[in-house]
């Protein structure tokens, strides 16, 4: 149909992609809960932090490639292409042994994550362009959001499952992994809007033709995704268990309360960004929140539900205004290779952040012994924070002038 804000099927295909999106997004967070187990294992905290690097890493020269791919042949194919690289990643990881082929397996998964990520986006853009494109996309992330608070929440409600070790939590991971592969397959049988219809050739001038706001909205994506996931995702439960005395369940408890913020959060931001607009202003508010909240936190200045509360918020309102705000600055037959060059630029800052952040750990040697070796962590992750913070200021002044 042309007219994609009276189909229906757009609705079935947002579901789907979620379901996809969901079962990459506890792939990738499996690794924080098991974090202790790990380190007890004899894995070194860079050892940890390589886990989440490398999924990064391939995405450093792919990524950008992936997006032309998706212009080429469509979003649904290379969503299902994509996915399938999850699973069999998932598979690797669980395997686990030697190290190596844990490491090989993130890898893997890595090339298919953020691939079926910017599919899925590119699906979802095409398929609201008719309107509610920040509600579609925030609904998106909101249901993803669903796996990062599962997989936190996992070592409460699969107690038994971690009871048997490090190794049966990643089985579970590739288990929804493999449900995430179905969906992918039945979101390309939907996605017939794009199917068949490829873009041009890519110029590569094209990219120095984008305007000057998708730039500063880039480094605000990148520097973001560096402060968030590297601690969220790999330290953060570590963190709480060695400075803050909480047990593993509840500090994957208290981790998951960022994500099920965002869970409610994201679409009241998305709905509010469609309805009222004001992007630039709602960016820079949450990218203000994020220094601050690791200022509270390195200093145990304030009790945890407070930083929490405000990492939730930043959380919910930057991914939920960056990408359809993307979205309307580049045509849509630039858009897969604009999302790519995005994840390319993220991936090497969730890679270098990840390698860095554990560097320091095991430099000023943090752990239930040495607490205080956190802060050099803490002071990293609040120094790129403060950067984002800059580049969402001149997005501000750019978009108001």
């Amino acid at each position: 149909m042309t007219d994609t804000q009276a189909n229906p099927r757009r609705w079935i295909l947002l579901a789907l992609a979620a379901i996809a999106n969901m079962a990459a997004y506890y792939s990738y967070d499996a690794i924080a809960p098991i974090a202790g187990m790990l380190h007890a294992r004899g894995l070194s905290h860079a050892d940890i932090g390589l886990l989440n690097a490398v999924y990064s890493l391939p995405n450093i020269p792919l990524a950008l490639l992936g997006g032309v791919l998706i212009d080429r042949i469509g979003a649904g194919r290379a969503a299902a292409l994509a996915s399938g690289l999850c699973l069999a990643g998932a598979v690797l990881t669980a395997i686990g042994q030697p190290f190596a082929l844990m490491v090989t397996g993130r890898l893997v998964f890595g090339i298919g994550s953020e691939t079926l990520y910017i599919a899925l986006l590119c699906a979802i853009a095409g398929w609201f362009t008719g309107g509610g494109g920040a509600l579609a996309t925030a609904l998106f992330f909101s249901l993803a959001r669903v796996g990062s608070y599962l997989a936190d929440t996992s070592p409460g409600w699969a107690a038994p499952v971690y009871a048997r070790g490090w190794q049966a939590p990643l089985w579970l991971a590739a288990g929804l992994c493999g449900a995430g592969f179905g969906a992918a397959l039945l979101c390309m049988r939907f996605d017939t809007r794009r199917a068949g219809e490829p873009s041009e050739r890519m110029n590569w001038r094209d990219i120095g033709a984008f305007p000057r706001a998708f730039w500063y909205i880039l480094w605000l994506n990148v520097l973001f995704a560096s402060v968030f996931f590297p601690f969220r995702s790999t330290f953060s439960i570590q963190y709480f268990q060695d400075a803050r005395g909480l047990t593993l369940a509840q500090a994957g408890l208290t981790n998951s309360w960022v994500f099920f913020a965002a869970i409610i959060a994201t679409p009241v931001f998305g709905l509010i960004a469609d309805r009222w607009g004001h992007r630039a202003a709602l960016l820079l508010a949450g990218a203000a929140l994020m220094p601050l909240t690791f200022v509270l936190l390195g200093t145990a200045a304030s009790p945890l539900w407070v930083t929490t509360v405000m990492m939730g918020v930043s959380f919910s309102v930057i991914p939920a205004v960056i990408w359809p705000t993307t979205a309307m600055l580049i045509p849509a037959q630039r858009l897969g290779t604009a999302f790519g060059l995005i994840n390319l630029l993220q991936s090497l800052g969730l890679a270098g952040s990840n390698l860095m952040a554990g560097a320091l750990n095991d430099h000023f040697a943090a752990g239930p012994l040495h607490p205080a070796g956190y802060g050099a962590m803490f002071v990293w992750f609040t120094v790129l924070a403060m950067i984002a913070l800059v580049a969402a200021g001149a997005f501000w002044r750019a978009r108001s002038t």
